[in-house]
Parts: structure tokens; sequence; C-alpha cells
């Protein structure tokens, strides 16, 4: 019986058949793949940690202000706070009877990463009762003169 490529005149060969040697490689490769372990790199993050003197200010039960001021720090209702504690006072006022309004107000000035922070802290609280505030101030901000 003739193999593919071969003669059928009864004389050897001259091809290598690597049917064998690819059958061999195949297995090698899927030993290879098993004993890899799996991907263990770990970037080590320093968190900040809280401060335990840090001033908790109380929730208004009807509406609450957060301003992010022009040099990053987050203001509740005036008051400076943590965004650890923000985290936790967002959390606690979602658990009152009658979630009060939360109105966000980023200064003109804020940096945008500490905005943007802020924003996926609330986003993660589950506050349902959000609006933003203050930006009629920047209605005619970015217009064109008039052009005549």
């Amino acid at each position: 019986m003739a193999m593919s490529g071969g003669k059928d005149d009864g004389e050897p060969m001259s091809e290598m058949n690597t049917t064998p040697l690819i059958d061999v490689m195949l297995v090698l490769l899927i030993m290879f793949i098993i004993t890899i372990p799996v991907a263990t790199h770990s970037v080590d993050i320093d968190l900040p940690t809280p401060n335990p003197h840090a001033v908790k200010p109380p929730i208004d039960p009807v509406k609450n202000k957060l301003i992010v001021a022009p040099d990053d720090k987050i203001l509740w209702n005036g008051t400076p706070i943590e965004i650890g504690i923000l985290a936790q006072n967002l959390k606690d006022s979602t658990q009152l009877p009658v979630e009060p309004e939360l109105q966000f107000e980023p200064d003109a000035q804020a940096g945008y990463d500490m905005s943007a922070r802020v924003l996926n802290v609330i986003k993660a609280s589950g506050v349902t009762k959000f609006g933003f505030v203050g930006n009629e101030r920047y209605a005619g901000f970015n217009k064109a003169p008039d052009a005549k």
C-alpha cells in the first residue's frame, strides 16, 4: 500500500515520516502549557490609611452639598472630609428613610482626577438623588464671540 507521495514499487521511502514527530511535539506543547504556573504577578498599592481623628460631618436629611475645591479638597456641607469618610457618609445617607438630595459642585479650577474619583465614589455608593449645581456660572464660558 502506498503512502501519500510514495511509490508502490517496493523501494524504501527516501522522505522522513513527520507524523510521529508532530504528535510528539503536540504532546510536549500540551505538557508545557499544563505545567506553566498561573500568573501570580501582583501589583502592590499603598492605599491611604484612614485618619482615626477625622471628623465625620453630619448628614442633612434634606440635602447635602458636595464641593471639590481648587486645591482638590472635598467639602461636605462646607466641612473638609477625606474620600473614605465621603464614602461612609454616602452609604449612611442612602440608609435614611428618605434619601436626601446630593448636590455636586466641582470648582472650575478643581483637578479632573479628583472630580472623577469623587464621581466614582458617588456612583459606587448607590445614591439615587443626585444633581450637579452651579453650572449656570459657566453658561457663556465656551461661547465664541458674536460674529457679525
